[in-house]
């Protein structure tokens, strides 16, 4: 593979570094940087995933290690120069950035059980495994061709920061190793139920999470007894 195109936002993105740090040797890289428009602060009663601003900006991974660096005004800006693109920080992209590109994404849920937005939160809510998909892009939202599924595992004295630390860590490991499961494909959870494309969680539903967790836990680690028992944070102020 001459090139590897990474796709994701003119801004620090804590993802994008991750990812491309662990590439940094094995590849030589373009970093496409898409607009960023900072979205309103919300209430939020589990933060499931770390700070992603928290990191530097893609523009200074690509003068350290002599990678192009392309900001672009939108998707369709994009070249066909790779010979594949990762996405580590974008939103949905149009037909035009799509066509004539191989396009591999990471989402945190295993497709088709959960889909779309705050995918963690939705998998352990609705008591349905949690795993990574590796998977192509194309026209519609988390349906393009799976190249694998990597379980994310539950240990009895989980809590659920542990839990989604290591959620997390298992889609920057499986996107960072992306060549790995293109030649060895793996798929546990062939056959799982479709479910519902998801928006974001809202607090009270959270709140219901942190009280199912414990059953949860129980249902992927049988064994375990009922002694790790999520203590809920205090109750935030969710008025405004």
């Amino acid at each position: 593979m001459e090139q590897l195109g990474i796709l994701t936002y003119d801004t620090n993105h804590l993802k994008t570094e991750q990812v491309v740090l662990h590439l940094a040797g094995r590849y030589q890289l373009v970093i496409y940087g898409l607009p960023f428009t900072s979205r309103p602060s919300r209430p939020v009663y589990f933060q499931h995933r770390p700070n992603q601003s928290a990191a530097a900006h893609p523009r200074e991974l690509c003068r350290r290690y002599n990678w192009d660096y392309i900001p672009v005004q939108s998707d369709a800006e994009i070249d066909n120069r790779c010979d594949l693109y990762l996405i580590t920080g974008a939103g949905i992209l149009s037909p035009a950035c799509l066509r004539g590109k191989k396009i591999l994404n990471c989402h945190p849920g295993i497709i088709p059980a959960a889909r779309g937005l705050d995918a963690f939160k939705w998998s352990v809510y609705h008591m349905t495994p949690l795993g990574i998909t590796l998977h192509y892009i194309d026209e519609a939202v988390d349906a393009g061709k799976i190249v694998s599924i990597i379980p994310t595992e539950v240990f009895p004295s989980d809590t659920l920061e542990t839990l989604a630390r290591r959620h997390y860590e298992n889609e920057i490991h499986v996107l960072s190793h992306f060549e790995e499961h293109l030649h060895n494909p793996q798929n546990p959870f062939e056959g799982i139920p479709q479910g519902d494309a998801t928006r974001r969680m809202k607090p009270a539903q959270e709140i219901e999470l942190a009280h199912k967790f414990q059953v949860y836990k129980q249902a992927y680690c049988p064994s375990i007894e009922a002694q790790y028992v999520y203590k809920c944070p205090p109750p935030m102020d969710i008025s405004n």
